[in-house]
Formats: structure tokens, C-alpha cells, sequence
């Protein structure tokens, strides 16, 4: 009976140590201090708490505590008990590690948020890879603390070859998907929050994983597509070296309207736009159409492709405005030859 209070003892005070760990962490102490430790107590409480009562099982658990059938199940299950915590625990770590570094790369902007993109990309995928192995190591390392799996080891390894063109025939799409993911990851052709045109559609890659990739559309919506799609098929993509967007407006306007006052007025707007990156920017007559119009195009930068679909409104809004308070004889109109 005493040997059964001391392992409820030690539970209780590994608990308490895990407890004072979390309380010192969110303290003012470090907690201010340190930007490592909201994210450890974020994820690692509940691993903790975990990993501290079987850690405690585990070590002061003696064989002589129950029976000799329910002792050799009881400690089986506490190996594998210690086994699931600690891979538990050393996953939610190295989680909350990356995640410090992902928050701060989600912050950076100019020239440095296509480097910051790629970097983001590549260690939520290797982040991923990591966890897997790690997790198929652990369901192994349980597997061989079996006796009669143990004793089956040599014959599987014998018959690992076979097994896995096998598998990897069965599982040949998913491979490739997996492949493809790493590829595309450290390739650079796509990075999170890049901006992509997919079969007519505009959006932002929310989600890259090894197998699918998210792409948030302008309306919302998410469009789900496999990761292999992106290495078979052509795609735009309108940040692969910068996040810098030219938007184009098209005015069509009447013969009479005066250019130059256009150019000056477009600058002027331009420049009390704070959507506008101060850099380039043109009105030229770029056509004549066939229904008696004048095409002026205006074109503007803008730092992303969403500033750049916001200024086009405003100074579309704007430049139709000016024509027609200030130049209604302008305004496209349509000229028919009366028969005599």
C-alpha cells in the first residue's frame, strides 16, 4: 500500500513541477521576456502534463506492485504510454519553436516578403515531413515492445522489399502528391500568400501541405487542389520575383477629349493615393476603335496585387468623374450618318 502512495505522491508533484514550469512562463519574469514562451505554454501544456505523469509512473512503478500477469500489461502499457507523451511532447515543441519564427517572417514587407514568403513555405512543409517520421518512429519503437513483433522482426525485414514496391505502387498517387508538395516547396515556384491565377481564378495560397494546396479566392471561397497539379500544369503566378503589381485602367472616350489634361489630372490623383508605391505610372492613347472611341490607358504600380486592384477602382471612379464635370463633350457618344 505504501509502494501505491508514493507513485500517487510522485504524480502529484510531477504535476505541481509541470504547473510551477507553466505559472513561471506566463509570469512577467519571462513571460514579457521571452517571445519562446507563450508559444511553449500554448502547446506544450497538456503534453507536459502528460509527459511528467508517466515520466513519474514510469520511475517509481516497481514490477512487485501487482501480479505477474497484470505486472507485465501494466508496465507494456506504461512503455507505451511514455513512448506516445514524449513524441507527444517533442512534436509540440518543435511546433512551438517554429512558430515563433513563422510569426515573426508574417511580418516582414518590402523587398524582404518574397524571402520571408519562401522561408515560411519551406518550414511549415519540413516542419510537417518532420513530424510524420517522428510519429512513424514512435508507432515502431511501440510495435518492437511487443515480444511476439520482436520475434516477427526478421522476417519483415526480410520481406521489406517486396512489401514496399508494393506499397509504393498502391500509394503511387499519394507519393507523388508528397514529392511534388517538397518540390514545389523548395523550388520556389509557389509560396504561401503568393498571388496565382488557377483555371481563371484569382486568389492567395493560404495552404501548402505535402499533399493539397488552399487557394483563398478573392470571393472567399477555397479552391482545393493537389499539389502534383501545380508540376503538371501551366499557372500564373504574380509575386514570384516581387510582390510589386502594374494595374491597368481603359477609359473610351471621344476624339475631342484633351490627353494632356488626362496625364495631369492622373498624376495629381496619383500622387494623394496612398495605394500608389510613388513609382511608375503612364496615360498613353493606346488604340482607335471602330465605333468612332479613343482607349486611353492608364497604368499605376502598387505594392501587392490587392493595392493594386484598389487603386485601379479608385482612380477608374476618379477619372470618369473629371471627364464628365469637366469635359462632358467627351464623353463616349455614338455618330450616325443621317440618309439624305
Amino acid at each position: 500500500m505504501s509502494e501505491w502512495i508514493i507513485l500517487l505522491v510522485s504524480v502529484l508533484a510531477a504535476v505541481a513541477a509541470v504547473e510551477l514550469v507553466r505559472r513561471l512562463l506566463r509570469s512577467r519574469l519571462i513571460g514579457e521576456r521571452s517571445v519562446l514562451a507563450g508559444p511553449l505554454v500554448q502547446r506544450c501544456t497538456w503534453p507536459g502534463f502528460a509527459t511528467a505523469i508517466v515520466a513519474a509512473v514510469y520511475t517509481v512503478y516497481e514490477p512487485g506492485m501487482a501480479d505477474g500477469s497484470a505486472n507485465q500489461a501494466i508496465q507494456r502499457a506504461i512503455s507505451i504510454a511514455m513512448i506516445a507523451s514524449v513524441t507527444w511532447l517533442v512534436i509540440q515543441a518543435a511546433y512551438a519553436v517554429t512558430d515563433v519564427v513563422l510569426d515573426r517572417l508574417v511580418t516582414v514587407e518590402g523587398e524582404r516578403n518574397r524571402r520571408a514568403r519562401r522561408i515560411r513555405t519551406q518550414i511549415a512543409l519540413v516542419r510537417r515531413v518532420a513530424a510524420a517520421v517522428i510519429i512513424v518512429v514512435a508507432l515502431g519503437a511501440m510495435l518492437f515492445s511487443f515480444p511476439q513483433v520482436r520475434a516477427l522482426g526478421a522476417g519483415l525485414l526480410a520481406s521489406a522489399g517486396i512489401a514496399g514496391v508494393v506499397a509504393g505502387i498502391a500509394a503511387q498517387s499519394t507519393l507523388g502528391n508528397m514529392l511534388a508538395g517538397l518540390q514545389l516547396a523548395f523550388s520556389d515556384a509557389i509560396r504561401l500568400d503568393d498571388v496565382v491565377v488557377v483555371q481563371n481564378e484569382w486568389g492567395r495560397i493560404e495552404e501548402l501541405t505535402l499533399t493539397y494546396v488552399v487557394l483563398r479566392l478573392w470571393d472567399e471561397r477555397r479552391l482545393v487542389l493537389p499539389v502534383s497539379y501545380f508540376t503538371t500544369n501551366a499557372f500564373e503566378n504574380w509575386t514570384r520575383h516581387g510582390s510589386r503589381v502594374i494595374g491597368t485602367v481603359l477609359l473610351r472616350v471621344d476624339w475631342s477629349v484633351p490627353v494632356d489634361e488626362l496625364r495631369t489630372e492622373l498624376y495629381r490623383a496619383l500622387r494623394e493615393n496612398p495605394l500608389w508605391d510613388q513609382k511608375d505610372w503612364v496615360l498613353q492613347v493606346t488604340d482607335t476603335l471602330p465605333n468612332g472611341l479613343l482607349e486611353v490607358r492608364a497604368l499605376m504600380s502598387a505594392a501587392d496585387s490587392a493595392s493594386a486592384f484598389d487603386l485601379r477602382c479608385d482612380m477608374r471612379e476618379h477619372m470618369v468623374n473629371f471627364i464628365r464635370e469637366k469635359y462632358p463633350e467627351s464623353l463616349p457618344r455614338l455618330r450616325v450618318d443621317a440618309p439624305r
